[in-house]
């Protein structure tokens, strides 16, 4: 009985220990781009079905620092977008569980808490994660000498609406929608997608397009985020995972995506599970494969992890 209480001590000041080393940091020191002020707007967290952890109603977003052990680190970094249909955001397995992960092959991550589209407290509900992803990038780059960082390879990485953040993010970074006083290149060095939405023009029923874009589903904002219409010859290179009986984002998406990177030539990898649902995170339960390890590959091969002598 003894042994087994001291186990539990250990496991608890372990856990302690853990939560302690994980910095976070808000994402605006000043005024917030585009806010409102609505005192009955509350962040509320909440366990889903599936046991997780999950997020809504975000109004100081913010970002929380994942470091790997000491001596492990090889100075590439990731910015995690959680997904969650615009709606919420899934926290625990398309958040902290990737960016613990990333720390096992010594990057850094970075998950993103972004403000969830809200007309009670924007005023351009569309823009607001945009800029909260463009913010993140400043701050990770800006302080990349804190972290011991190389600023030339930042990634960043999305699950399903994050997946569409992240593309929108490496799609849309020649024009800054927050404060940019110092330049700082808003372009992610590479993309890592998992089950994304791309086209807004594909599929508008969906519950993560009514929330970003409203019910009016406006021409020229569908045509802004519809992803793989904004893909040129300089977006960063990316790696695609979906699974082909997704029934909320269609494998459709991915290979959208995919196809506009090749016809610009840039540099893409994508991988279709025959089966896996939508949301599965770091666990495909279909099969025994791990994935991650496939984007390690694809890391080394372009040289993200250890850089070309």
């Amino acid at each position: 009985m003894k042994k087994r209480i001291a186990i539990t001590s250990l496991l608890c000041l372990v856990m302690v220990f853990m939560a302690w080393s994980q910095e976070t940091i808000l994402l605006y020191n000043a005024t917030i781009p585009g806010s409102k002020t609505d005192a009955s707007y509350v962040e509320k967290e909440h366990r889903g079905d599936d046991g997780k952890r999950y997020i809504s109603f975000v109004s100081k977003p913010s970002l929380t620092v994942f470091v790997p052990d000491k001596g492990t680190a090889n100075g590439a970094a990731v910015i995690i977008l959680p997904g969650g249909g615009y709606q919420v955001l899934a926290i625990e397995h398309e958040g902290e569980e990737l960016a613990k992960r990333f720390n096992e092959f010594g990057i850094t991550a970075f998950v993103v808490k972004y403000r969830l589209p809200n007309d009670a407290i924007m005023s351009d509900k569309s823009m607001a994660p945009l800029q909260d992803a463009q913010q993140a990038m400043i701050l990770v780059r800006s302080q990349s000498a804190k972290w011991n960082l190389d600023k030339n390879r930042v990634g960043v990485v999305g699950a399903s609406a994050g997946g569409h953040l992240a593309a929108s993010l490496a799609t849309h970074f020649d024009q800054s929608y927050v404060p940019n006083p110092l330049k700082v290149n808003l372009r992610p060095d590479f993309m890592v997608l998992l089950y994304p939405r791309i086209s807004f023009e594909v599929g508008v029923e969906s519950s993560s397009a009514k929330n970003l874009l409203g019910p009016e589903f406006k021409k020229d904002k569908m045509a802004f985020f519809s992803v793989d219409k904004q893909v040129t010859a300089n977006t960063p290179i990316t790696f695609l995972l979906h699974a082909s009986d997704d029934p909320v984002v269609k494998a459709e998406h991915s290979i959208l995506f995919y196809q506009a990177l090749i016809n610009r030539k840039v540099p893409a990898e994508m991988h279709l599970y025959q089966a896996g649902g939508h949301g599965f995170g770091l666990n495909n339960k279909t099969n025994n494969d791990d994935w991650f390890l496939r984007l390690i590959s694809w890391l080394n091969s372009n040289q993200i992890i250890s850089k070309k002598n």
